[in-house]
């Protein structure tokens, strides 16, 4: 899915990292893109393709979202005392109204608020697609589950057909 350059980089619109589980736990219904604060080091990470989301999650604090739990690794080239913290909070990037919508959904309404995948978009800014998302239960999980199945077996028939 990702496209790499001969040295190893990621390129401009390639993903980084995607949180598969979040579709399959979640009904995704609105999806944001989110800037990242990161640092030097952090972005150099990610550029090797360096990230985990899986166990991330997003949330309010002090009126704003912010990222917990993703894991950045440490760059490997970097001086010690330029090292980040692989797994501290980074806060993310909206304009007002969609951090309003975001809370106020979260508040009121029983959503949550997902991180779908992390990338690099045509700019080569590190970006993070976040979803507001409401938690499926078990029976709409093996519903997707069947789905999915009967899609794999539609196609290989209409593949071994045609």
């Amino acid at each position: 899915m990702s496209k790499k350059k001969k040295s190893g980089l990621i390129s401009t619109n390639a993903t980084v990292a995607d949180n598969k589980r979040a579709r399959f736990d979640y009904a995704l219904e609105e999806k944001f893109e989110a800037g990242i604060a990161l640092a030097g080091t952090e972005v150099k990470s990610l550029r090797h393709g360096q990230a985990h989301i899986k166990e991330a999650y997003v949330g309010p604090k002090d009126g704003e979202i912010w990222l917990w739990n993703a894991n950045i690794p440490e760059y490997s080239q970097a001086s010690q005392h330029l090292q980040h913290d692989p797994k501290r909070a980074r806060k993310l990037l909206l304009h007002k109204r969609e951090v309003d919508k975001l809370l106020g959904a979260v508040s009121r309404e029983g959503y949550a608020i997902v991180p779908v995948r992390l990338y690099f978009n045509a700019r080569g800014m590190a970006k993070l697609e976040i979803a507001l998302a409401k938690g499926k239960k078990q029976y709409d999980k093996r519903e997707t589950e069947k789905k999915r199945d009967w899609d794999k077996q539609k196609g290989r028939i209409l593949r071994d057909k045609g």
